[in-house]
């Protein structure tokens, strides 16, 4: 996973003029919705893991599990509080590994990653926090 961000990304993000810092870390802030966006973007990597086809892709059609829209859950991170909202499967099958059910606290899957620890390491993490098995795959998936 790359740590850095090319320019033309970065004057994206923070195109608009002048910023102040409650624009950065602010309620409504970048980092917040970063954030949200990116572990958003990680819980539907994890559904499309779990149900073995792309969005849209018609191999899913007739497999008998499919996407049904998302749920919100406010999740606690080390911002404040955040709205996520968490995809889900029509059997009921889906339990997201990033942000586990009942989980209302955020674990840093993705700065463990960039902290240098690797895929495996984050494994036995999950393992020994949540008593859940997660393949490298999925870890690999997800921080990609």
């Amino acid at each position: 996973m790359a740590t850095d961000f090319s320019p033309e990304i970065l004057d994206q993000l923070l195109a608009g003029g002048s910023l102040k810092p409650e624009d950065l870390a602010g309620e409504d802030g970048l980092f917040r919705r970063l954030k949200k966006a990116l572990l958003e973007r990680a819980l539907g990597a994890e559904l499309t893991h779990h149900l073995g086809y792309e969005k849209g892709d018609p191999a899913g059609r007739g497999s008998g599990n499919s996407r049904n829209g998302t749920s919100s859950k406010a999740l606690l991170t080390d911002d404040g509080e955040i709205e996520i909202e968490v995809p889900r499967d029509r059997a009921g099958t889906f339990e997201p590994v990033i942000v586990a059910k009942g989980q209302t606290r955020f674990e840093k899957i993705i700065s463990l990653y960039g902290r240098g620890m690797t895929v495996r390491e984050i494994q036995g993490h999950l393992a020994e926090l949540y008593g859940t098995e997660v393949s490298p795959d999925l870890i690999s998936k997800v921080t990609d």
